[in-house]
């Protein structure tokens, strides 16, 4: 039996493809061994958000064959397929790009059993077609990952993924439905609707992304749905109206802001301005008495003075988001932004970005707190050990983490409870 070892980087969706391709191996009698083993096969799905994200895809290639020079390294996704010509000359023995995953399997096996070469990626902006996977099981605790959308078509001049993953392509409803009642079969209650530009979700029928929601809330057994990360301007109050109705619906909402300076967002390609985010955001607390709205936030993009960093910060606290995920700026060759003047300095974007992440801890503790004494439902994920006491933690339907101490009851159990306070900075306890 051959083992195969499996490591992924970057975000949800590259995470549900590479779910894909291990069931294919699991299923097909291979061993799944953790990624520090020695396997005979090594599969790296790699991300190009960033400097670093490329880094790091090319410092797991390079582990995989030292801890086996004799495997086969595959590696696939973002990185291999915008650095083709750079990951030719890395030690990899089979590339596979975006639109060819869900062949995964065929190929590696054609190089098993035929030594026939993998090392070409084709021009993915020309794939017109969703390409179909469908999950049967996964190692996910609880929560799955639902892919249903695939490409981007906004070109944000600071990115690269419109380059990596093609124009946008939406999978069908009923594709969608037929995949999660299937796992819902394996007791899991909550799922996660995601895509690369999940605002873009329309199919050939017409359908769009408030369709498929309310026909995954109509599936028997799903108990939550959460929304992967959203554009500002698919907040209308009609699509607003039609969401609250559904009692599935999690009020989590994240909507990808990138800077609070209408210059630097104008610069960025973004196409709103910091007011008409604001008003969305009202939109939502019209709706939900105390959503969680979450964000990505860009530090140090190029030509962002003093007043536009200030105008930014200035708008997070308006806002008043439960987390900021925030990032510093990163060059990616071939994007507009890579062209820019005002790069600014490594030193100048990690000084902007701490105050950014300071600013959001502050947020976030207030955010939990206002759950003391009030009652919430948790999805009880998994065992939890702090300070030598023994809990379950699982996630509030806002997302907040939250422990129960003494709790005896299987990972998956939502359980109801009045939260006593912060265990942590991050943790409420019941």
């Amino acid at each position: 039996m051959k083992k195969v070892a499996f490591h992924n980087l970057g975000c949800k969706v590259n995470s549900y493809e590479l779910e894909f391709v291990q069931q294919e191996f699991k299923e097909n009698d291979f061993c799944i061994v953790p990624f520090d083993q020695i396997a005979d096969i090594y599969v790296i799905n790699t991300c190009t958000v960033t400097n670093i994200a490329d880094r790091k895809s090319r410092q797991m290639i390079h582990r995989a064959r030292t801890m086996n020079p004799d495997a086969v390294i595959v590696a696939m996704g973002c990185y291999v397929q915008t650095n083709i010509d750079k990951a030719k000359n890395d030690d990899i023995d089979i590339i596979i790009g975006n639109n060819s995953k869900g062949k995964a399997f065929e190929i590696i096996m054609n190089h098993l059993n035929e030594n026939k070469e993998c090392k070409d990626v084709s021009d993915i902006s020309k794939v017109k077609e969703y390409d179909e996977f469908t999950l049967r099981s996964t190692t996910e605790h609880t929560r799955v990952y639902i892919k249903i959308q695939d490409g981007c078509n906004q070109f944000c001049s600071y990115c690269a993924i419109p380059l990596a993953r093609g124009r946008v392509r939406s999978r069908s409803v009923s594709d969608t439905v037929k995949e999660i009642e299937g796992l819902t079969k394996a007791s899991y209650k909550e799922f996660v609707l995601t895509g690369i530009h999940l605002s873009s979700y329309k199919t050939d029928d017409g359908k769009e992304l408030i369709d498929v929601i309310e026909a995954v809330s109509n599936i028997k057994g799903v108990e939550r749905i959460r929304l992967g990360s959203l554009e500002p301007r698919i907040i209308t109050e009609a699509f607003m109206e039609r969401l609250s109705k559904i009692d599935s619906i999690c009020p989590h909402f994240h909507l990808s802001l990138q800077s609070g300076s209408d210059t630097v967002l104008k610069r960025m390609n973004r196409h709103y301005t910091a007011d008409e985010f604001y008003k969305c955001v009202q939109i939502i607390r019209q709706y939900y008495e105390h959503p969680a709205i979450t964000t990505d936030v860009i530090a140090g993009f190029p030509g962002e003075t003093d007043e536009e960093f200030n105008e930014c910060r200035q708008f997070l606290n308006k806002v008043d988001f439960f987390e900021a995920h925030v990032f510093k700026y990163s060059r990616r060759q071939g994007t507009v932004a890579d062209r820019m003047p005002g790069q600014l300095t490594e030193k100048e974007k990690s000084i902007r970005s701490e105050l950014l992440i300071n600013d959001a801890n502050i947020r976030s503790r207030a955010f939990r707190e206002y759950y003391i004494g009030k009652e919430v439902e948790v999805l009880l994920e998994e065992p939890f050990e702090y300070l030598g006491k023994k809990y379950m933690i699982g996630h509030t339907r806002e997302y907040v983490k939250v422990v129960t101490e003494g709790y005896n009851g299987q990972s998956g159990s939502i359980i109801s409870g009045t939260v006593k306070g912060l265990l942590t900075d991050e943790i409420l306890v019941f």
